[in-house]
């Protein structure tokens, strides 16, 4: 087992990965920016150290400083948490020949996974459903013409390399398709570095849902369940929850077995999530994989019981999985809102210092911040401020919770993303579990057209 982990990453996933540590009683040390002198991270780790400015490329995504600062503490593993350099190849290519761990899966599978259209082809290629698209990358408009057409609109044109909705542009017919490609080639170039992009058909009205896998590194792979991803907006998730009102045990079973297949093919080993769009028959497309812990990965251990970031530490030490498929069960059901530091009707970031803050409790409550009273969100990084999951026996008592929570969670001085949160659970379409993809941006569409108040 590790005896010190660099944590390579910071806010609330930090703090998070430190206490599985602290329960594990593994030492930790946190690296951070001069924005994040007084994050808690860096406050509950054993040791710190500052790796450089704010800007991310200057500090977090700076790969010789983080290395350093691993060497300098002998620290025997780095868990890179989730964005950064979480699923950087070259990084975990980086640690591999500087003999430290990296907590995640193999340089070779975060290779694969991170060339989208390449992971199309594989996961076709291990019996796994894929949209009709391009099986390469788009370089020319003749191409992006010649694809679009066999395929039929509406298409949606994707960054290769990249996700969180960069690099990403739907288009309904021809007349929009090379602006498009442009726009999202630039995209991705700006965000990702490369400008390739592929084409894939756009499945209107569709569920965004993905299955969390687990694997060691003897060949044991297990599903832990799906989770409702379909309230987005812009591609960016919103809520998350587990289980999806779609989901019967049968067909989760089907998905999930094809999944664990796929996994074992592969050689996958590690934690990941598979993302799948899911259309109005229940057919399940592969999307992409991210081969990292997912920021809405509690409402999967709310409903499993199950510590998947301790799982991950015990994977990459080089234990065998600590559960069995058989093993694993699905206990009522949860819900995550993504609490953001934003304007809730025009979703501007809203950094700037907490001037009040309390954080709601009670039975089934869970809440994953950095955040605290007279803390200041800095503008240089995601405007995430904290993750309140809730978990009920059912659903509607989920939801119930969560209103009950959402009014309990005081959060002044900055704007937050609270306020639509509430609009949502209050929402009837919601509450039946009638959501899909375009379902928030049409909901404010409406909104735009005919005002209604958000309180």
């Amino acid at each position: 087992m590790f005896k010190k982990i660099l944590v390579a990453n910071r806010g609330e996933i930090a703090l998070r990965i430190i206490l599985s540590c602290k329960e594990m009683g593994i030492k930790t040390v946190a690296v951070f920016s001069e924005a994040d002198r007084h994050a808690l991270h860096v406050r509950f780790a054993d040791q710190a150290i500052c790796i450089g400015p704010p800007k991310s490329s200057e500090s977090y995504l700076n790969i010789p400083s983080v290395i350093s600062a691993a060497e300098v503490t002998n620290a025997d593993a780095i868990h890179p948490g989730y964005g950064f350099l979480s699923e950087s190849a070259y990084f975990a290519e980086v640690c591999e020949t500087s003999r430290i761990k990296f907590i995640g899966p193999r340089s070779d599978n975060i290779r694969m996974m991170g060339d989208k259209a390449r992971a199309r082809s594989e996961m076709s290629r291990v019996g796994l459903k894929v949209l009709p698209g391009s099986s390469k990358c788009v370089h020319t408009e003749n191409d992006a013409i010649a694809t679009a057409e066999a395929i039929g609109y509406p298409v949606i044109i994707k960054a290769a390399a990249g996700g969180g909705g960069r690099g990403m542009r739907l288009v309904r017919d021809r007349s929009e398709l090379l602006v498009g490609l442009k726009t999202a080639q630039a995209e991705a170039a700006s965000a990702f570095g490369v400008p390739d992009c592929y084409i894939e058909k756009f499945v209107e009205r569709a569920r965004h849902i993905e299955f969390q896998i687990m694997a060691d590194e003897y060949g044991n792979v297990i599903h832990l369940g799906e989770r409702e991803c379909s309230i987005q907006r812009r591609h960016q998730k919103l809520i998350e929850e587990s289980p999806s009102v779609i989901m019967t045990d049968e067909l989760r079973e089907k998905v999930g077995s094809q999944v664990t297949a796929a996994m074992g093919e592969l050689g996958y080993s590690n934690v990941g999530t598979l993302e799948f769009l899911v259309d109005e028959n229940r057919d399940f497309y592969f999307m992409e994989m991210n081969t990292r812990v997912q920021v809405e990965h509690p409402v999967t251990e709310m409903v499993t019981g199950i510590d998947i970031v301790r799982d991950q530490i015990l994977i990459a030490s080089g234990e065998r999985l600590p559960h069995r498929q058989q093993d694993i069960q699905f206990r009522g059901h949860a819900l995550e809102c993504r609490i953001n530091a934003e304007d809730p009707v025009t979703h501007r970031p809203s950094p700037g210092k907490i001037t009040s803050w309390h954080a709601p409790g009670g039975p089934g409550v869970r809440v994953d911040t950095a955040a605290y009273g007279e803390y200041v969100i800095p503008p240089y990084y995601d405007s995430l401020i904290a993750k309140l999951i809730v978990h009920g026996s059912t659903r509607d008592e989920a939801i119930r919770r969560m209103e009950r929570a959402l009014d309990m969670f005081i959060l002044e001085g900055v704007k937050t993303s609270i306020p639509l949160h509430r609009q949502l659970m209050r929402n009837p379409d919601f509450r039946s579990g009638n959501i899909h993809t375009k379902f928030l941006d049409q909901l404010q569409q409406e909104a735009r057209t005919r005002p209604v108040e958000i309180a």
